[in-house]
């Protein structure tokens, strides 16, 4: 999706505290790559399960019982799912998170107006046009402006694509703040009980487009990037992109109460920020802001990859697909340090051409090198596209899947979305929300869908969360002795003889947990889990 506006936050490293206790043991989250075939296309989504049998600890096998309680009891399976630990969320594009309610509220603060077309608009508000203060005020007025800010109440029969994307034009000016914006979902995450945050923003925005312009365009990429850095043109645009987010930090502080003695939820979550690049705009500015991410997750740890968004299917995003990956590609070469997640087969039978569902997914894995996938909803599209899938389960590379927003946009859900084909093939799955506040959803909502329309148990439900914190660009090494690959989460030998949820770690562990930030934040999880098992079971 397409987010205009970020926040920026040094977070810091978290470790647990006593929270119970839970033995861990051997867990498989998917069958290997090599071990499956491929489902039947149309199957039902509830057909088979896809986790390799493995040891089930009682604590798992009691949450399971309580968990199969619930489902004559919707609210009760509502405050299960919220209470879930849901690792992290990895696809989050922070204008489009935060609370359609927030923006209003944003909007009135700034002195926007509303015109007719129900778009924030700078004042005054002359004729056809009121205050945005008036929606805070006015239940009916505010309903209008919820309704074309998001996908609430969204008629039947019109595009869900075209609406879903027009949105953020019509917030936009509501978006400037961004670390209020962060202060907004930050809180939502760790409400959500989640412990990480990757999330979409735009550094340098006018900067990086007025030195596209200024250099010009060059075939050349190599040529081209040596313009772009002569002079320190490229450093200055990266020294601005880091002042623009120590000043977003400071007012993500500052909304946030970080530095009072009741500080919001939010100050105590990890974020790093993924710099994203408007795949529609010219070839001369799409390298550019490559350029400008990858430098700048080189530079400042707060930012980690890039990404590429605005819609997929259009005409300038689909005519300039391969040349983007062959640019990707090369940067990549000259920025080993950025990591690489992309937009990639956000595209359904009917959007487009049938050649243009062919490619995409693979071009992404195989030319630019991703490392995760955003969406892959036309996977089964693609050429030889069990062949992809057992390549992508091999390189570990995993799909972030916001079932929501594949629904709205798309009109992809149920037996037609690959969740269990990826699944199916081994390759890692995390599960996002992409644009929550547009959707008007929350990631309990998606774990919910999940485990309702593909009938997952509740320790399918645990390696899902697990994965979401595995597959983070997150520093450090993992908790888990395996790593990435889609293996029995064993716990590294440092802390093998430590429990979750124990008062006290030995030495070696809290070490271990101290110098890598990605096993601390995997361990808090974990100790989550601990105590969540503990109150929820039967």
């Amino acid at each position: 999706m397409i987010s205009s506006t970020r926040a920026a936050h040094r977070p810091t490293s978290l470790l647990p505290v006593g929270l119970g206790a839970l033995s861990v043991l051997a867990l498989l989250p998917a069958v290997p790559a090599s071990a499956t075939t491929a489902p039947a296309q149309g199957s039902s989504p509830r057909a088979a399960s896809y986790a390799a049998p493995r040891p089930v600890t009682q604590a798992e096998l009691g949450t399971s019982r309580y968990l199969e309680s619930l489902q004559n009891r919707p609210e009760q399976l509502r405050a299960f799912f919220t209470a879930l630990p849901k690792g992290g969320d990895l696809h989050n594009h922070l204008s489009g998170a935060a609370r359609t309610e927030y923006l209003i509220k944003l909007a009135a603060e700034k002195g926007l107006c509303i015109d007719g077309t129900m778009t924030a608009v700078a004042p005054p508000c002359g004729p056809g046009k009121r205050p945005a203060a008036d929606a805070q005020t006015d239940a009916a007025f505010r309903q209008e402006v919820i309704r074309a800010w998001s996908m609430q109440d969204f008629p039947a029969g019109q595009s869900g694509h075209d609406h879903f994307f027009a949105t953020f034009d019509k917030f936009g000016m509501a978006t400037w703040d961004r670390g209020k914006l962060l202060a907004d979902v930050a809180n939502t995450v760790v409400k959500q009980n989640q412990f990480y945050l990757e999330t979409l923003v735009t550094p340098a925005s006018d900067s990086a487009k007025k030195l596209s312009e200024t250099v010009g365009y060059d075939p050349d990429f190599a040529a081209f990037h040596r313009k772009l850095l002569a002079g320190g043109q490229l450093d200055r645009v990266v020294d601005e992109a880091v002042k623009e987010a120590d000043d977003a930090d400071t007012q993500f502080r500052s909304t946030a109460h970080c530095d009072t003695h009741r500080p919001d939820p939010g100050c105590r979550l990890p974020v790093r920020w993924i710099s994203q690049v408007s795949r529609g705009s010219t070839p001369a500015r799409v390298f550019t802001q490559m350029a400008l991410g990858m430098r700048l997750a080189e530079r400042d740890p707060r930012f980690v990859a890039v990404n590429l968004v605005q819609p997929e299917d259009w005409d300038s995003s689909l005519s300039n697909y391969s040349l983007q990956m062959r640019m990707l590609k090369y940067l990549r070469s000259q920025y080993p340090g950025a990591h690489l997640t992309l937009h990639a087969g956000e595209l359904a039978p009917g959007l487009v051409k049938p050649e243009d569902l062919t490619f995409h997914i693979r071009e992404a894995v195989l030319v630019a090198g991703a490392e995760r996938i955003g969406h892959g909803v036309d996977l089964v599209h693609e050429d030889d596209w069990r062949g992809l899938a057992r390549t992508m389960a091999q390189r570990h590379v995993a799909v972030e899947v916001p079932f929501s927003s594949n629904k709205q946009i798309l009109g992809i859900a149920g037996d037609d979305h690959p969740f269990n084909a990826y699944r199916r093939y081994g390759v890692p799955v995390v599960l996002a929300t992409d644009d929550p506040g547009v959707s008007r959803i929350d990631i309990s909502h998606e774990y919910q869908y999940a485990a309702q329309t593909y009938g997952l148990r509740y320790t399918e439900l645990k390696d899902l969360a697990r994965a979401s914190l595995e597959y983070a660009f997150r520093t450090g090494r993992s908790l888990w002795a395996t790593g990435s690959a889609p293996s029995d989460y064993r716990v590294v030998a440092a802390c093998a003889g430590d429990r979750p949820g124990a008062e006290r770690l030995s030495t070696r562990c809290l070490r271990y947990l101290s110098d890598n930030p990605k096993a601390a934040t995997e361990w808090r999880q974990e100790s989550a889990f601990a105590v969540f098992e503990s109150r929820h079971r039967s």
